[in-house]
């Protein structure tokens, strides 16, 4: 009996010991589990907040843009922003007309497209309530033309195509008048005249006013026309065949528009900053030559 009780007693601490291991090993996973557990809500937490916070973080941003450069000048920007947290989404209408309507009814938080001028020929018109943010490039307008090989070849009674919108029908006369081809009257401040303004036109010239995306279109019917350079670019022309062209000092550079009041948005600030960086002007000149002009 002694030596069975002693055996009972032996086989209950076994027992005991085998549970108390389990229990300890249990509780050192337990332990580390409960540290993971307590400090998992922490420790995922604080990796599902690195996470959620990461996404929170960034911001879409929708600019909308002409195809050509804007759209390709904004591309080229995306991975930059990226590491800034901001997600850029390009949006490229087929009716640049659009743009501005687009930033209006908040379909779109900027647009890159037009220039001050324009912009100011038309604001008080729709009613648009816009911030320019800043100047990106100047695409200097040229003088085309299938059948001209100087500007000297110009025949009276020529005629000439120039854009129809308002600031860049002025924009295309000043340029003719810098050739001595026309002269316009006097007092015209608002960058905004048409044929009616010109005063003196010598050589009788005859202006085809038309879309600025048709003028490439109609060019072979033409002695020559005015035509936006992104429209040149668009059209596969190339803007070195232009027979004269604005100088680098046109007031003419594109621009960021916002809405007003988001001009201080910290997204807009991080766009503004990498569009003017060194590495755009260098992509701008290196891809587009004498077309496209830094404005910064």
């Amino acid at each position: 009996m002694r030596k069975k009780g002693l055996g009972v007693i032996f086989s209950v601490l076994v027992a005991f010991s085998m549970v108390a291991a389990g229990c300890g090993s249990g509780s050192g996973s337990g332990a580390s589990g409960s540290q993971s557990s307590s400090s998992a809500p922490a420790a995922p937490a604080q990796s599902g907040s690195g996470q959620a916070a990461e996404p929170a973080k960034e911001v879409t941003l929708k600019v909308g843009a002409a195809p050509v450069p804007h759209a390709e000048i904004l591309e080229f920007v995306k991975p930059k922003l990226k590491e800034q947290g901001v997600n850029l989404e390009v949006v490229v209408l087929d009716d640049e007309g659009q743009l501005n309507p687009a930033l209006q009814d908040k379909q779109i938080d900027a647009n890159f497209f037009q220039h001050v001028p324009y912009l100011d020929s038309i604001k008080t018109e729709k009613g648009y309530d816009f911030a320019v943010t800043t100047k990106v490039h100047v695409e200097p307008i040229g003088f085309y033309s299938d059948k001209l090989k100087s500007k000297d070849e110009i025949q009276e009674g020529a005629k000439i195509g120039i854009p129809n919108n308002p600031s860049n029908e002025y924009r295309a006369l000043i340029l003719l008048q810098e050739q001595g081809w026309i002269k316009l009257k006097d007092g015209l401040t608002t960058y905004q005249a048409t044929p009616k303004d010109i005063a003196e036109n010598p050589k009788k010239l005859e202006f085809i006013e038309a879309e600025a995306s048709t003028l490439p279109r109609v060019l072979p019917d033409l002695a020559g026309a005015v035509i936006n350079t992104n429209v040149v670019l668009e059209a596969k022309i190339d803007p070195k065949s232009a027979l004269f062209r604005e100088g680098a000092n046109s007031p003419y550079a594109n621009v960021i528009t916002v809405r007003k009041g988001d001009e201080n948005r910290d997204e807009i600030k991080k766009l503004d900053a990498v569009l003017t960086s060194p590495e755009v002007k260098k992509f701008i000149e290196d891809k587009y030559g004498v077309a496209v002009v830094p404005a910064f």
